[in-house]
């Protein structure tokens, strides 16, 4: 398996909290803290990443 490449979004700041997403791995959206690199990450499907992220665009 390919290693994970996360990368932080460009609305990051260092004083703010994010998540880095990770998308280099076929079939797979891996997401994590970006406070905490060695703590749990998330996995999702990229169809359920998607969704996800255009749920929050349209509210935001």
């Amino acid at each position: 398996m390919a290693a994970l490449e996360f990368r932080k979004s460009s609305y990051s700041t260092g004083d703010r909290e994010c998540v880095e997403v990770a998308m280099n791995v076929p079939d797979a959206v891996a997401i994590r803290d970006s406070k905490n690199p060695d703590g749990p990450i998330l996995g999702f499907t990229p169809a359920a990443w998607a969704a996800f992220r255009d749920a929050i665009v349209e509210e935001g």
